[in-house]
């Protein structure tokens, strides 16, 4: 009777997976040696499994001398429409004062009419050109007042116009040794301000930022020596 082919009996150490099959493990061979230790190849690494794909880590900060971080492009252009809107809303409010001034005390001198019943021709220069420049001066002076007071005093006193206060932005010396001043202050606010009658110069303020390293500052900072920085509260 013929006799059933024999196996050679498994390692006592078991079976291991590898990447070419299974392999025995290290320990009492049956034949009297030790099996050799597995390896991996060179500069292989077992792979790694994670809950999803891996999100970019953004770079850090720039910081200034002092330690905080800048305030970015597109906050300090929220902060800069938000006070323009509270401005916008100044302006309305002036106006509708000059309007009244106006119909009350300008437009019942424009009567067509002389004292002998004919028909005038009115005085324009006199009569409406100069009154309606003077009401504009007027207007003018009162917005710089307000203007001088928003941006310096209130800056002067808390580095943060409403709008700069709404992003979390604040106002600080490049020198962390110095504090804020009122001439620093007026410097930036006199830049502003200079600069809008100059056509394409406060775009240039403006976007000057974006190139500048490695402080982000705008021309007003730079000629104030100021930061924009990312605040807390």
């Amino acid at each position: 009777m013929t006799q059933p082919p024999s196996y050679p009996t498994p390692p006592a150490g078991g079976f291991q997976p590898t990447a070419g099959g299974l392999a025995p493990q290290p320990g009492p061979h049956p034949h009297g040696y030790a099996a050799p230790p597995q390896y991996a190849p060179p500069g292989y690494a077992p792979p790694q499994f994670y809950g999803g794909p891996q999100r970019p880590v953004a770079p850090p900060p720039t910081l200034t001398p002092g330690g905080q971080p800048l305030a970015s492009f597109s906050d300090r252009l929220l902060a800069m429409l938000l006070d323009a809107a509270v401005f916008m809303v100044v302006g309305l409010v002036l106006a509708v004062p000059a309007a009244i001034i106006f119909l009350v005390v300008v437009a019942p001198d424009l009567t067509l009419f002389a004292s002998d019943g004919s028909i005038r021709e009115p005085d324009y220069l006199r009569e409406i050109l100069l009154p309606l420049l003077w009401l504009d001066l007027g207007i003018i002076v009162i917005s710089l007042v307000l203007a001088y007071v928003y941006y310096v005093e209130m800056m002067f006193k808390t580095g943060q116009t409403f709008g700069k206060k709404m992003m979390k932005l604040q106002i600080v010396p490049l020198d962390p040794t110095r504090s804020l001043d009122r001439r620093a202050a007026a410097k930036r606010f006199l830049v502003q301000q200079f600069s809008g009658f100059v056509p394409g110069l406060s775009y240039l303020d403006g976007l000057w930022q974006l190139w500048d390293k490695p402080w982000q500052q705008c021309l007003h900072d730079k000629f104030a020596q100021t930061v924009v920085v990312k605040v807390s509260q």
